[in-house]
């Protein structure tokens, strides 16, 4: 990759501006979580380490172009300040002209500037090249560290990096390492687990992972679709039964690149879906007409298991069923415990991303196991969806 890293990069004395994503979830006026904010602490400590001035720009919510006072960034201030303990972090009431510059030029080494809200400005969205130059005449260097908003072309992402000296930040490098080296040129064989609810939401990245992977795994109610595609009654599961002709598309599709589907062998069934509900394991062709599939059953779960054996890269994004209740999380904590057990002895390299993938994870026990979690949502699934991230482009020249 063509990208430049901090350590390409001269900052001492250089004013840094930093685009990171710090939209992390606030209830009663304070931070709830705080985990966005911690994954930004390596970049801003390396800029300072290097003699830098970090400048931090961000987007909180969606303001749509205006002024929204309860999507202030300044109330992320406290969560900041406990994450970069020794480093005064300043405020300024915009992100651009006077109110910007002036923040600027006050900052002394080692203390932190955080702007306001870029998407305060309605040509934050759009790309508005005099947005851009507005924010590039605060700094002298660009450093991009918000993989999560890459899939984006706006004007704190791409285009202050055609403006100034542009690298990836430290999770951006991160991100961009751990990706490549489960899609760009990975260590084959390579499975891709594939759940969530609908099909049609994942066309795009089914239809590019059976080209690139020698095993994609589909789970959930995505499953259920596969399975009407090939004439198995499901009840009254969740499925999308006018995406049985794109689901056998994507079957011939896989078939021709060589690509082995693997669809639940057994289900687990009940008549509510509710925690605790009397379920039953059945064959996957043997759903109750009155029943719905809420989670793939223990013999798909081992087969699940030796095909992870087999291969050496894993990219999963979804969970296999309805894992938010139990007991209907039992095989998604099963193959993610698997996968986690093969990662740490050496023998898998394994990628997970997406909100529903990431809780999923941390309810199994497992998220610190894998080699990388993204943090990333739209982006992790559009870079799997094999589309160019105008962020990363950017940066890339």
């Amino acid at each position: 990759m063509a990208w430049k890293t901090l350590d390409d990069m001269d900052l001492d004395g250089k004013v840094v501006l930093v685009r990171v994503d710090i939209n992390v979830p606030v209830e009663n006026g304070r931070v709830t979580d705080a985990t966005r904010i911690e994954k930004i602490v390596p970049t801003v400590e390396d800029i300072l380490a290097k003699g830098g001035k970090p400048v931090l720009l961000a987007h909180f919510g969606r303001p749509k172009g205006e002024v929204v006072p309860e999507m202030s960034l300044r109330i992320t201030l406290p969560a900041l300040e406990a994450a970069l303990p020794g480093h005064a972090v300043k405020f300024a009431e915009d992100c651009i002209g006077g109110p910007a510059k002036q923040a600027v030029g006050a900052l002394e080494p080692g203390e932190v500037l955080l702007l306001e809200n870029t998407r305060f400005h309605p040509g934050e969205e759009k790309n508005d090249p005099m947005l851009a130059a507005a924010m590039a005449a605060l700094g002298d260097v660009f450093v991009n560290d918000a993989f999560s908003a890459a899939h984006r072309a706006h004007a704190s992402t791409t285009g202050l990096a055609h403006l100034l000296p542009a690298c990836a930040g430290r999770l951006m490098a991160a991100e961009l390492k751990a990706l490549d080296a489960a899609l760009g040129e990975p260590e084959r064989p390579v499975v891709a687990v594939v759940g969530g609810a609908k099909v049609s939401t994942k066309l795009d990245l089914l239809g590019n992972l059976v080209t690139k992977v020698n095993h994609l795994v589909i789970g959930g109610g995505m499953a259920n679709t596969f399975l009407v595609a090939q004439g198995v009654e499901v009840g009254k599961s969740l499925a999308e039964r006018d995406m049985a002709d794109t689901a056998r598309e994507i079957l011939a599709k896989a078939a021709e690149a060589g690509c082995s589907i693997h669809l639940p062998k057994d289900i687990v069934v009940a008549r509510e879906f509710k925690a605790g509900a009397a379920n039953e394991t059945v064959a996957a062709e043997a759903c109750p007409a009155d029943a719905m599939i809420l989670d793939a059953g223990p013999e798909t779960v081992a087969a699940l298991g030796g095909v992870f054996e087999t291969c050496r890269t894993l990219i999963w994004n979804g969970p296999l069923g309805a894992f938010e209740i139990e007991p209907f999380d039992a095989a998604t904590n099963a193959a993610a415990q698997k996968a986690a057990e093969l990662t740490r002895a050496g023998n898998l390299i394994s990628v997970a991303g997406g909100g529903d993938t990431v809780a999923a994870l941390n309810k199994a026990g497992v998220a610190g196991d894998f080699s990388y979690i993204s943090t990333a949502g739209g982006a992790f699934l559009e870079w799997m969806e094999g589309k160019e991230l105008p962020g990363v482009a950017a940066l890339e020249g």
